[in-house]
Parts: C-alpha cells; structure tokens; sequence
C-alpha cells in the first residue's frame, strides 16, 4: 500500500472539525481504527470497516459543488469510493475517484485540504456484510465546469446550497462543504 498509516493518522488528527460534533465524533472512529486495525485501506476489511476518501469539487469559477447520484444506494453524494494500492495519497485516491466517476478535471495549483471526516453504514450487497466507511473528505477545485454521467454516476450536476434539502445532501457532507469555502 502506497499510503502510510502515520501520515494518515497525523492528518485525522490534526483535522479540526470546530464545533461539528459529528465530524468531531468520526474523527475519533477514524482514528482509532488506523491506530489499531491491521488493514485499514483494505476494502475487505469489514470489522470495524476501512477507511474511503470522497471528493468536495467546488466549480471554478460559480458557488456550485459537484454531486452524482450514485446507482446502487440511490442517493445525491459527493463523488468518491475505495483507497487502491496504488492511490499515493488519500487525497489523490478521492481525485481519481472524482474523476472515474464524474470525468472532471481537477485544478493543478489548487491544494487539495481534508476538510471532512464522516463515518456512516454501507448497506449489504452480494458477498459484502454491512459495513462502516470511515469516509476522508477533501476539497478540489474543478479546471472547467466539465463533467460528464458513468456507470456509477448515471446523474451528475453542479448543485448550489439552495438544492440540497430537495436532493437529500446529509448533514455531513453539507458541513464539509461549509468547511470548504
């Protein structure tokens, strides 16, 4: 695995979620599980769930964040998915996941910051038990307004604060949206 566990640790914990509790709360989760489980990225780890990155890409130049909706659980979210062993980062494994998933272009000089950490259920599927995601979200700035549907993102869109109540954005996500301006 390209990504070091202290590094990694060091970032949870100097994330600093002000007065979110929840985000405080997930970050305590999050960093207990990268101090005491053995594979922390690994996807296959269930008990106590493994660590995801999710991508917050502000427009580059409107008010706008970007949000799929995402096929199998069937709701708005930001774009982002699973650490892979080559991911050298767990920022840049939430920019490859906003790219396969969205195809946007990700601005090279802006400085990508985590600017969320939210653990939440994951529903069974096939062989995979309900499980934790202990999701790292970091903030992008898109190079275009570009995006483009996939298979795992059917619907995409550039979304301002007004439409979030109607698409269902989780309290979470809009908070490290917040914490992204």
């Amino acid at each position: 695995m390209a990504i070091d566990r202290q590094t990694a640790i060091e970032t949870v914990l100097a994330f600093d979620p002000g007065s979110d509790g929840l985000a405080r709360k997930s970050a305590r989760l999050t960093h207990g599980l990268l101090e005491y489980s053995d594979t922390p990225f690994s996807r296959d780890q269930f008990t106590p769930g493994h660590v995801t990155c999710t991508a917050a890409v502000l427009h580059p130049t409107e008010p706008l964040v970007l949000f799929m909706h995402h096929h199998r659980l069937n709701r708005w979210l930001l774009p982002g998915g699973h650490v892979e062993p080559d991911d050298a980062s767990l920022s840049a494994a939430a920019a490859r996941e906003a790219l396969e998933e969205t195809h946007v272009q990700l601005a090279r000089q802006f400085e990508s910051r985590l600017v969320g950490i939210d653990v939440h259920g994951i529903p069974p599927k096939r062989s995979e038990p309900y499980h934790l995601h202990h999701d790292l979200i970091w903030c992008f700035r898109a190079a275009s307004d570009v995006i483009e549907t996939t298979d795992e993102a059917p619907s995409v869109a550039w979304v301002d604060d007004a439409r979030w109540d109607e698409l269902g954005i989780a309290e979470s996500i809009r908070n490290a949206i917040r914490r992204s301006r």
